[in-house]
């Protein structure tokens, strides 16, 4: 078996090697602190493995994802946002039966309890959406009080697991039409997921909604593309909550906190923030970009470049695709969407940005995907965890399948002041 070595006041220690089966290759420290006395240091958690997982594969630097195993692309294609949330969760695209029943409980579970709904009534209009979402889906512990137990109950997780899926978008489209004062639209057994959604956002009793075949189409590939990003801040903060053995409502909750802000879920809202600054400003494209490659402005490109991703990143070559065919159908004229495509183009041919590959990345088409739609900007966010709550649940599954089952504790290097006495 391979080892690394590491020597330590002049003392040697060997420390085993693991390897994935993708072949990636991490150095297990776990005894680390108990035969050395020593930990490891690092920051932001950038180059340290906390699971072994089966869920999410990323080669950041070929442009690979793959969920389960199976290429990004050939999910976004080929399959709706509920038959991947099923093969994150289970490990497996559905079979025909399993995909009906699973779409079954989804319709069963689609409804809020209506004690809940009075909940709306006591958010103010200027309520972040976000805010709604995370109250909202702690508060199913209360009307929905089954919980994880220590011992597996594979029944009360599956029920658990569509509850949140279903609710979570009946709780978003709520959150929508409470801040433009209309009135609540219950979900249509008869619709399927997306399409449930989007009449439930945009429908109304003197605007009937048409579901776009369309659009519906390109909210399954926005859902599927977010489902999962191995571990990530919010994933992370799902499993270390979930770890402390605390109920799978809260555990996501304090997810929807993490994926909030504008480094993370918040980033495609960051997007348009940026893309209005540039109109509003009445800045030409040219200028901006040159304005973006001098480290003392002020101004910044939201939606260039990835942490994890060296090359395209692959979810947004198949979201400028769906772009293309958004706005050739809706022939939309919006300035903003004309300005992002602009930039679009020019970046990819500039010479800064393809040697520091800064490639537009997810962030960037989502957010002007949302805006074709019809999506509110504050809402970019709430769509995002709406796509990322099936590998959530998925990770905390897999970590509370993991045995033995251990709760989450990182450590620390201690720079404060030495002891002192008053």
């Amino acid at each position: 078996m391979d080892k690394a070595k590491i020597i330590i006041h002049n003392k040697e220690y060997e420390l085993p090697l693991v390897k994935g089966t993708e072949g990636e290759i991490a150095i297990d420290i776990s005894t680390l602190r108990d035969t050395t006395g020593c930990i490891t240091l690092d920051v932001g958690y950038q180059n340290t493995g906390s699971c072994l997982s089966a869920i999410t594969f990323i080669d950041g630097e070929k442009g690979i994802l793959r969920y389960r195993g199976y290429p990004i692309e050939e999910l976004a294609e080929k399959t709706s946002f509920t038959e991947t949330a099923y093969l994150l969760i289970y490990g497996n695209l559905p079979t025909p039966e399993e995909k009906k029943a699973f779409s079954q409980r989804l319709t069963e579970n689609s409804m809020i309890h209506e004690e809940m709904v009075r909940f709306f009534d006591g958010f103010p209009l200027t309520a972040h959406p976000m805010a709604i979402l995370s109250t909202m889906v702690n508060a199913l512990s209360v009307y929905y009080p089954q919980y994880f137990p220590a011992e597996f109950d594979i029944e009360t997780f599956d029920l658990m697991a569509a509850r949140l899926i279903s609710k979570i978008r009946t709780i978003a489209a709520y959150s929508y039409k409470h801040s433009i004062g209309e009135p609540f639209i219950y979900p249509r057994p008869d619709l399927k997921y997306c399409a449930n959604f989007l009449y439930m956002m945009f429908h109304s009793p003197v605007k009937p909604y048409e579901i776009d075949p369309d659009i519906e189409k390109t909210m399954n590939i926005l859902l599927i593309l977010h489902a999962d990003h191995e571990q990530n801040c919010s994933t992370s903060t799902v499993r270390l909550v979930g770890s402390s053995m605390v109920n799978l409502y809260s555990s996501i909750c304090a997810g929807i906190c993490a994926l909030w802000g504008p480094l993370h879920g918040g980033a495609n809202q960051e997007v348009i923030h940026m893309l209005e600054e540039i109109h509003n400003g009445k800045l030409s494209v040219r200028e901006c970009i040159e304005r973006a490659k001098n480290k003392d402005n002020r101004f910044r490109l939201f939606g260039f470049g990835h942490r994890v991703y060296k090359s395209y990143d692959p979810r947004a070559r198949i979201l400028k695709a769906q772009c293309d065919i958004l706005s050739r159908k809706l022939n939309i004229k919006d300035p903003l969407i004309e300005i992002a495509l602009e930039l679009e183009e020019r970046t990819l041919n500039d010479e800064y940005f393809i040697e520091r590959k800064l490639y537009p990345n997810v962030d960037f088409y989502s957010g002007i995907l949302y805006r074709m739609i019809g999506i509110p900007t504050n809402m970019y966010p709430v769509m995002f965890a709406i796509g990322r709550l099936p590998g959530w649940i998925a990770q905390w599954k897999e970590m509370h399948d993991t045995k033995p089952f251990k709760i989450g504790r990182p450590r620390q290097i201690y720079i404060g002041p030495v002891e002192r006495h008053l």
